[in-house]
């Protein structure tokens, strides 16, 4: 079932922004969005949150300046998905402007896990024979591989945004705002913000040391395309702090100013750089990256990111690119298999979604939990086969069902189901032995009985309720697209009653209407449905400005629609 519901529009905070110069519907959207105060508008870099905020993060900084003046040997241990390999690219680009001796290893996923195990730390000892290991995106959860550098005379320091266990590794250093007594205002940061907070911190540190001045230090802006194409990826919340990154990054990309590997993608993905928005860093460029992670080694992407080559980076960007195709293809196997096993699944019967298939690939089976979990709208776990009789899950869940607290439970309850989980409440991660696969569908069912109402199973689109006639514009359509807008910071849904005047199907996949209000008429377009309308309709839609023929005209996206 869906529903159409509207936001509350505060109307006082509305005002009050509008007063103080926003566009009236801007001000509507965003007092909705929770946002108060003028202030947290403003995309400038000297808004940004100061590093002092995050725990331990001097004592990161001066640790690091230590190694530096000491040439002490350091490896990044980078985790395999975008927010990872932009961390890493971050780490790389930004230590070596600041003098130190600095290589990289990302784990072959299938082989080694996640984050930071015993076997890494031993393939790192080997083959890179570091002094110091630093985590970026990863490490927090990574007890037993802190332990065994340890053991190694090997210090380590964990970059991280992840939530923690109870016990905390025994790093040299942890920066991670999720850390107890963290009292960084932006939970939400991304692995990429966590280590570019890090190099500003370094880089005062060395300021201060009198190793830079402000003339000859190195520019750590020219990092941002890194940090924003890393945050958008990664879909965590975009909060003020987030929304300023992603901003000055994308603002860096219209520009030009951005790394040869992100212009490669863009190009290699057909995207144009000039009007770069967040929906491209989500949906054009980070699924290219990911995909190396994925089905074969992060360290291609990486390399993408951190070659200065334009030529070189070309060729990475389009290997990228055939390694997405190659994901799709198997994406779109595994969701025919998976809805073959769903097709007696009963929503009615039913609270969460678990799947197995031992022909699955570990690689995909998230990108296949979040397609399932978009059709179903159940927090759903798919299961692909991993080493010696266990098998690998990865999880989505919908709002108001914390996937990670979910896992916590059905471990607590029974210990010898899962043997390790971790994440965050929309996406997590697990292994199980695969006799133990029925047994844990059952346990996570009940969690989700118990936790989720009938109401929190139903898919309610959320708008913004109405837009005035005036509205209807390519300006405004501009002046929105403008705005960072994304996970936690909803892009605006309008929704009003229309004529339907005509409608047809097209392509046999989708339906494109001529909807009409107070005498005006707009095209529309509701991608993957063809069921017909009746001859009014209540719909959710999002503007579109649509270019055919060297003319821009609106269209709009239709969300969802109902009979008026």
């Amino acid at each position: 079932m869906t529903r159409i519901s509207t936001r509350t529009i505060p109307f006082r905070e509305s005002e009050m922004l509008r007063q103080n110069g926003v566009h009236p519907v801007l001000a509507r959207l965003y007092a909705a969005r929770g946002l108060t105060d003028v202030k947290e508008l403003s995309s400038e870099l000297a808004a940004m949150i100061p590093p002092s905020g995050l725990l331990h993060i001097d004592a990161a900084a001066v640790f690091l300046a230590d190694a530096i003046a000491a040439r002490k040997r350091m490896v990044i241990v980078a985790d395999y998905d975008c927010d990872g390999a932009t961390a890493c690219a971050v780490a790389l680009r930004g230590l070596r402007a600041m003098g130190a001796e600095i290589d990289f290893i990302v784990p072959n996923r299938f082989e080694y896990g996640y984050g930071l195990t015993p076997e890494i730390v031993a393939l790192t000892a080997r083959e890179k024979q570091p002094d110091i290991i630093i985590t970026v995106d990863n490490g927090i959860a990574s007890i037993d591989g802190v332990a065994e550098a340890n053991r190694r005379g090997i210090e380590v320091v964990v970059t991280d945004h992840h939530l923690p266990a109870e016990t905390l590794p025994a790093a040299r250093v942890i920066v991670n705002p999720n850390q107890p007594q963290c009292g960084f205002p932006s939970k939400h940061i991304a692995g990429v913000g966590v280590m570019f907070y890090v190099l500003l911190a370094l880089r005062a540190e060395l300021r201060k040391r009198g190793v830079f001045d402000a003339q000859t230090q190195p520019k750590l802006d020219n990092l941002l395309d890194l940090v924003a194409l890393g945050t958008v990826a990664d879909v965590v919340k975009l909060d003020a702090n987030n929304r300023i990154l992603v901003a000055q990054g994308l603002k860096r990309m219209r520009a030009g100013r951005m790394h040869a590997g992100v212009a490669a993608l863009f190009r290699v993905a057909g995207r144009e750089v000039r009007s770069a928005n967040p929906f491209d860093l989500g949906f054009a460029v980070g699924p290219r990256l990911n995909a190396a992670g994925r089905l074969e080694d992060m360290s291609l992407g990486i390399e993408c990111l951190i070659t200065d080559d334009e030529g070189r980076a070309w060729e990475l960007a389009q290997q990228l690119n055939d390694i997405n195709l190659a994901r799709r293809e198997i994406e779109a196997d595994m969701q025919g298999t998976a809805m073959v096993q769903l097709e007696s699944f009963d929503p009615a019967e039913r609270s969460t979604i678990c799947v197995f298939d031992d022909t699955w690939h570990q690689g995909v089976i998230g990108i296949v939990a979040s397609r399932l979990k978009e059709k179903f709208y159940r927090p759903t776990i798919t299961f692909a086969p991993g080493a010696d009789g266990w098998i690998k899950g990865s999880g989505r869940s919908i709002p108001g069902f914390h996937l990670r607290d979910a896992l916590d439970l059905v471990y607590k309850k029974a210990p010898s189901l899962i043997d390790k989980f971790g994440g965050h409440a929309m996406a997590a991660g697990l292994t199980l032995r695969a006799e133990a696969f029925d047994a844990f569908a059952e346990a996570f069912e009940e969690v989700g009985r118990s936790w989720l109402s009938k109401q929190q199973l139903e898919r309610v689109i959320e708008t913004d309720g109405p837009l005035e006639d005036a509205y209807y514009t390519t300006s405004f359509i501009e002046l929105m697209a403008g705005q960072v807008w994304g996970q936690g910071f909803a892009p605006p849904v309008f929704c009003d009653d229309f004529r339907v005047v005509s409608q047809r199907i097209l392509k046999e996949r989708h339906l494109k209407l001529l909807l009409e209000k107070n005498g005006a008429r707009y095209d529309a377009i509701w991608f993957g449905h063809t069921d017909a309308l009746g001859e009014r309709a209540r719909v959710a839609f999002r503007l579109d400005a649509n270019e055919y023929n060297g003319v821009t005209k609106v269209q709009l996206l239709v969300e969802h629609a109902e009979a008026a």
